[in-house]
């Protein structure tokens, strides 16, 4: 299969083939020929299987083959997206695909000036990309209208969501076309997603490829389990003994991603790190720099979970594993992208085995548990099932002795053979136990 015979027009595939996009990947295959027929669709699919492409292209194309002209302010197509830096990752992307070709591309979020977005407006524009908070803001400065508006993404719905969108995106409902294309992406299927799709979407086409929840199997995953304290330390030693050239690092904290940043530093790597304390000029120089290999490590929060597209990179470590078990998958699908193998490294602590249940019981297999000498946990990680939860350790068998027999009595050598006398010790009032002291 080409994406010829999926029938691409020649402009596009002549883009395509200076990107070196030579097979289309099973998502393509499915959405590319009902896009271009007009249908609704929704995808549910594994980060990394190149959704981008797979409404993009045939996007560009019917913008271009409609001859319309885009009026000011206004807009043909719509991408909403769910963080800063898929909406410029997307854009990016787009500009590649669409190069030499009539379009007008513009992309709006947050943390940057607003003034240049609502310039590039002004000539109106075939697609812009945008997440839902600048999007209104530009709707309330009467920066963009929708009287044009026929063709409308959703990238990432779950997270959109997840992230407490669920009231710009009503907003913007009311002001939406009713006639209009409309796509939806997302790489997991929720109840809030499907609530979506029910006000969105008319008899889509429906794709679900691969596993909803699954990583993709070009990943090898492994867990190590240590204690707490010691993370930092057998993180260093994997990176030394595994001689990682390249890593994205994933963290909890803004305050562990300049930690583990500083350390890295000391030891002379090129390194930098993306969290929301950040300035989006700054998120997108380090995201370039690592593209670019100008920096070898990447130290994340989950701000950097999704979208981020970086070509074969090999693996990912979780210093932390994150709270919500999904974002497991989205950190993990940095790596192993477009057929590549990737490595995917977990550190987990005993406060975590609740986290990890949660990632095994959403992927449906427990994992294996490896250990490093030197690094072996004290409090040690409780095994898992995925019917009944976490493993208490069974409580150790009471051992009756004489003292608990009224009936025995206790031999000590000849000078004794008497029960021996227990003085009455009053227990404790109950305000001095720990459950009820004072703090």
């Amino acid at each position: 299969m080409s994406f010829n015979h999926l029938g691409v027009f020649a402009p596009l595939l002549a883009n395509l083939k200076k990107l070196d996009f030579v097979t289309p990947t099973a998502v393509q295959e499915k959405v590319i020929p009902s896009v271009l027929a007009g249908r609704d669709v929704l995808a549910t699919a594994q980060t990394g299987s190149g959704k981008t492409a797979a409404f993009m292209l045939p996007l560009l194309q019917q913008l271009v083959t409609s001859g319309a002209k885009v009026q000011s302010n206004q807009i043909r197509c719509l991408v909403l997206v769910p963080t800063r830096e898929l909406a410029e990752q997307i854009f990016q992307a787009s500009q590649a695909f669409s190069k030499n070709l009539p379009v007008r591309l513009g992309v709006a979020y947050g943390g940057v000036s607003i003034n240049p977005q609502m310039m590039r407006l002004r000539k109106g524009l075939d697609v812009l990309i945008a997440t839902p908070g600048r999007l209104l803001d530009l709707v309330q400065q009467n920066a963009v209208n929708f009287y044009a508006l026929n063709h409308l993404v959703f990238d990432e719905a779950d997270r959109m969501l997840d992230l407490g969108f669920a009231q710009e995106i009503n907003q913007l409902l009311r002001v939406f076309p009713r006639k209009k294309q409309t796509l939806l992406f997302s790489a997991t299927l929720s109840d809030r997603v499907a609530e979506l799709v029910k006000v969105l979407l008319q008899n889509p086409l429906k794709v679900a490829v691969n596993p909803i929840n699954q990583a993709v199997n070009t990943v090898t995953q492994k867990i190590y389990t240590t204690d707490k304290k010691h993370k930092v330390d057998l993180f260093f030693y994997l990176l030394e003994q595994h001689a990682w050239q390249q890593a994205m690092i994933f963290v909890k904290t803004k305050k562990s991603a300049e930690k583990i940043t500083g350390l890295l530093r000391e030891k002379g790597l090129a390194v930098d790190s993306i969290h929301g304390d950040k300035p989006q000029a700054a998120r997108l120089k380090a995201l370039d720099s690592f593209k670019q290999g100008r920096v070898h490590y990447l130290v994340a929060t989950d701000v950097a979970a999704r979208g981020l597209d970086i070509a074969q990179m090999p693996v990912v470590v979780n210093m932390d594993l994150p709270v919500v078990a999904q974002d497991y998958v989205h950190r993990i699908g940095r790596t192993g992208r477009a057929g590549e193998t990737g490595l995917a490294v977990s550190l987990v602590s005993a406060d975590e085995v609740e986290l990890l249940l949660a990632i095994e019981q959403l992927q449906g297999r427990n994992f294996n548990r490896l250990e490093e000498p030197g690094f072996i946990a004290e409090h040690r990680v409780p095994a898992t099932d995925l019917r009944l939860g976490v493993k208490k350790k069974p409580k150790k068998p009471k051992v009756k002795t004489a003292i608990d027999d009224p009936h025995s009595r206790i031999h000590l050598g000849d000078a004794f053979n008497q029960t021996p006398k227990v003085k009455n010790v009053r227990s404790k009032p109950s305000f001095l136990s720990g459950s009820n002291k004072k703090k």
